[in-house]
């Protein structure tokens, strides 16, 4: 990077001393020791026991085995951490897996304790969860009995668990490394993933091109590695699918979510029934950009030239800004981040792509990964994943089994923070080309959040019952199968061209956490009838918003909304944020006679 090109965050790297200072931290030596230690002790103490105790002793138990989940969660969070910052390291690598094996011999000694509060009888659990000594775990002790039909007995749980180290976990580290270690040549620069993908983002639609082809000759090249990684995962999540009777696919990931079938269906349904929103979207861009033909790689091209680059500082600014100006609190939380070094910005090579937010453990706080350019839409990366943080934050009082939300509500916070950004930036702006510039990119972000993360749900479901009735599928099929789900959303508004086809290798979501995918569109979607609601609330949301933060996952996603006036399980949910960005497409739209095509 040239150094007029310098943003500021070259030097922004986390300090996990709050974790620990390295992996030969005394501190994370003994702790290693201690949670074993910890283990046996609970395991001593309460195996074959649980279903005899009364619910002011259950309550101690629970109050004990927290701690132990915490306190892998704090050793697991700094191994994983610091290997993300780092994916070639082999002794980081080494470090991930030797915590991955200590996570899975605590969950083997631990196991029990789940499975025998499962076999209480439904009257006495009721009773239990109904008490005063354990209303505080109210809402985990209720979630986790929607597993009890799923569950298996405790030595088979034992061995799925040992297996996962060495199965499913190892290959997802492959998939990472792989993709870590990866270099694209591209004008004679050796770009990492992150920064060739950075490139379909370019004005310059020659970058653009050249990077597509680039980006797919170095897919193709891993095609083999990656057709056996997504392979071997979809096998194996159906070997546990088969084994816990689960009745398709995506079952344990709706109950992960805490939401039914019937509502994912509707989400599914609600979306791919307006994709004429993004043919009219597109049809609309190709215009500002003065194109004949759209193809894929034009699809994230800015219509306006951006200036040079947005410094860390300003994006600090104006994140925080937008953040305080909608409750003091917010933005003090999300201050804090910057401050006392809670963010991992810098492009480094072997850094993992892409951004998160990781919660850690409730006795320490969340940190933020990205890889920040000084784009427009990394500023935005970082309101997203800053909301991930505050809303981790302020959960945290809520313990370690229930500070995390289902992921139809973890996106809540992040794209809400996303959309207060958008809003302050769009109302600082006064000429039309300035407005229809950032009104665009954020258009870019909702189709791509929404529509194209429905599309990749739709491919998701394809290649699980592909894989399940067929046998394992060459790279064809699943290019085929990848096609038949993307060709839809975009219609005649956008040409995917032949190296297209590759592009679902290497999307980590789909190895990651199966079924993920469409927990971003529910987020998205979500957000945007609640931004509805904010805008039109006389007076409270503000407070209310902040108070469903701090609930994190110790009540129902349906309830956490209600309070602020969204009704989830309403049918007709789901088209209040389509509206929303049907809207904003005619906002771009009555804009377009202001401003000279095509848009330099």
């Amino acid at each position: 990077m040239a150094k007029n090109e310098l943003t500021g965050a070259e030097d922004i790297r986390w300090d996990l001393s709050d974790l620990y200072q390295d992996f030969d931290d005394p501190a994370c030596k003994a702790d290693r020791t201690r949670v074993l230690e910890m283990a046996e002790e609970f395991s001593r103490d309460y195996r074959n026991r649980v279903t005899g105790l009364t619910p002011e002793t259950f309550a101690k138990a629970l109050d004990r085995y927290s701690e132990i989940v915490e306190l892998i969660g704090k050793i697991g969070s700094f191994a994983y951490l610091t290997w993300t910052t780092n994916t070639e390291d082999p002794a980081l690598g080494k470090a991930v897996q030797e915590t991955n094996e200590l996570s899975s011999e605590i969950s083997q000694k631990t196991v029990f304790f789940s499975l025998e509060w499962l076999q209480l009888d439904e009257k006495t659990a009721k009773e239990w969860i109904e008490s005063k000594e354990l209303a505080f775990y109210r809402h985990y002790l209720e979630s986790s009995r929607l597993h009890k039909p799923y569950t298996l007995e405790e030595k088979q749980e034992q061995v799925l668990s040992a297996k996962a180290v060495t199965g499913s976990r190892a290959w997802v580290r492959f998939f990472d490394e792989t993709f870590g270690a990866s270099r694209f040549q591209l004008d004679g620069e050796e770009l990492t993933e992150s920064e060739i993908l950075s490139k379909f983002h370019e004005p310059d639609r020659q970058v653009r091109r050249k990077a597509s082809e680039v980006f797919t000759e170095g897919l193709s090249e891993m095609k083999h590695p990656l057709t056996y990684v997504f392979n071997t995962l979809l096998a194996d999540k159906y070997t546990d699918d088969r084994l816990r009777n689960y009745p398709h696919w995506l079952k344990a990931r709706n109950l992960s979510n805490e939401i039914s079938d019937e509502s994912v269906q509707a989400l599914v349904d609600s979306v791919t029934s307006r994709y004429s929103l993004v043919h009219r979207y597109y049809a609309l861009k190709k215009k500002l950009l003065g194109l004949d033909e759209m193809m894929e790689y034009d699809r994230y091209a800015p219509v306006r030239k951006n200036r040079e680059k947005v410094p860390w500082e300003e994006a600090r600014s104006l994140v925080v800004g937008a953040y305080s100006d909608f409750h003091p609190e917010m933005g003090r939380i999300a201050d804090r981040f910057f401050r006392e070094n809670w963010i991992d910005a810098a492009m480094a090579p072997g850094k993992r792509g892409g951004a998160y937010s990781a919660s850690t453990v409730p006795s320490v706080h969340p940190y933020v990964f990205m890889n920040y350019e000084g784009q427009v839409r990394d500023v935005q990366t970082l309101a997203h994943e800053l909301g991930h943080g505050v809303h981790q934050y302020l959960s945290r009082k809520q313990g370690v089994l229930q500070a995390d939300t289902p992921l139809t509500t973890a996106e809540t916070a992040s794209v809400f923070g996303e959309m207060l950004v958008f809003r302050k930036l769009l109302s600082s702006l006064e000429r039309p080309e300035e407005k229809l510039a950032l009104l665009t990119g954020k258009i870019d972000d909702s189709v791509a959040t929404v529509f194209r993360q429905i599309s990749m749900n739709r491919f998701e479901d394809r290649i699980h019952r592909a894989r399940r009735e067929e046998g394992e599928l060459p790279t064809e099929r699943f290019s085929e199968l990848w096609m038949e789900t993307q060709k839809p959303v975009y219609g005649d508004s956008v040409t995917l061209s032949e190296n297209y086809h590759l592009w679902w290798s290497y999307i980590p979501h789909f190895l990651h956490t199966p079924g993920y995918v469409y927990a971003y569109a529910f987020g998205e979607l979500l957000v945007l009838a609640l931004y509805q609601e904010y805008q039109q609330a006389e007076n409270g949301f503000n407070e209310k918003y902040l108070a469903m933060l701090e609930k994190g996952g110790s009540d129902w996603p349906d309830r956490l909304t209600a309070d602020l006036g969204v009704d989830i399980q309403d049918g007709n949910f789901w088209n209040r944020g389509l509206e929303a960005i049907e809207e904003m497409i005619e906002e771009a739209e009555n804009l377009l006679p202001s401003v000279k095509l095509p848009m330099k």
